[in-house]
This record gives structure tokens, C-alpha cells and sequence, in this order.
């Protein structure tokens, strides 16, 4: 028996709601996109690529490939200041949170230790169990300061 990667192929991520990415030409070329952007983009800046490259691959399957790797350890997502969902390839395995410029895009990768302890008591006084959060720090990097 093998045992599983801690970074799996995102093409084969399957997600939370038991959805799963097919290792599809579409899907092998959208991890291939991911894999060689820098930072975070939007799925029409990610579709526009594909086109660029080549690639047959309407909008709605971005959209869903995207949705279904960002359920799991492969792709992160964040939401812009404007509400957009951004993505990128994970650089980690691991739970982890970001702090993004809002001028230039570029991201760092950040532990929340602070952030964990603080979501698990609030949830706990408020009844809450197997707890889930996301939190987004947007701010100007020092090339931009």
C-alpha cells in the first residue's frame, strides 16, 4: 500500500462534497495555468491564459474546476477587496492564511496561531463545533510602502 502525497496532483483532488476533477485534457491544461502563474488571479484571468495557450475550455468549467480544487489542499482561494474570488496553486499542504498587497497582487503566506485560537473560542461560546474559517489581511507590501 502507498501512501498518499501531502501535496496531491490538484487534477486529482477530490473535493468535500464528493465532486472530483477528472485528470481531463481541460483540467491536466488548468493545473498546468495554475502551476506556472505567479500570485493570485481571477478564473477570467486564468481562462484568458488558457485561451492564449491554446486551449478549448469554456469559462463555467474554470469556474468549476477552480470551485472544486479550492475545497481542498491544491488551490487557495481568497476574495479580493472587491469581492472576486482569487486563485492560485498552494504552495502548502497545511492550513495557513495570507496576507496579500493591494497594489501589486503579491502574497506571503502566513501561520495564525492567534487567528486559530481566537475562531475555536468564539465558536465554542457561541455552541459551535467543527469549526471552518477564513480570514484575509490585505495591506501594502514593503515594495509598495
Amino acid at each position: 500500500m502507498t501512501t498518499p502525497s501531502p501535496h496531491p496532483s490538484p487534477a486529482d483532488t477530490s473535493a468535500t462534497r464528493g465532486t472530483r476533477v477528472r485528470g481531463t485534457r481541460q483540467a491536466e491544461a488548468l493545473v498546468s495555468v495554475l502551476a506556472n502563474l505567479p500570485g493570485f488571479h481571477s478564473a477570467q484571468d486564468i481562462h484568458a491564459e488558457l485561451r492564449r495557450r491554446g486551449e478549448r475550455v469554456g469559462l463555467t468549467t474554470v469556474y468549476r474546476h477552480l470551485q472544486v480544487l479550492s475545497e481542498g489542499p491544491a488551490v487557495d482561494a481568497i476574495r479580493d477587496e472587491n469581492g472576486e474570488t482569487l486563485y492560485r496553486r498552494c504552495a502548502t499542504g497545511s492550513h495557513h492564511h495570507h496576507v496579500t498587497c493591494r497594489y501589486c497582487g503579491r502574497s506571503v503566506e502566513v501561520e495564525g496561531t492567534a487567528v486559530e485560537r481566537w475562531a475555536e473560542r468564539v465558536a465554542a461560546e457561541a455552541g459551535f463545533v467543527d469549526v471552518d474559517h477564513t480570514v484575509e489581511i490585505f495591506g501594502r507590501c514593503p515594495d509598495c510602502a
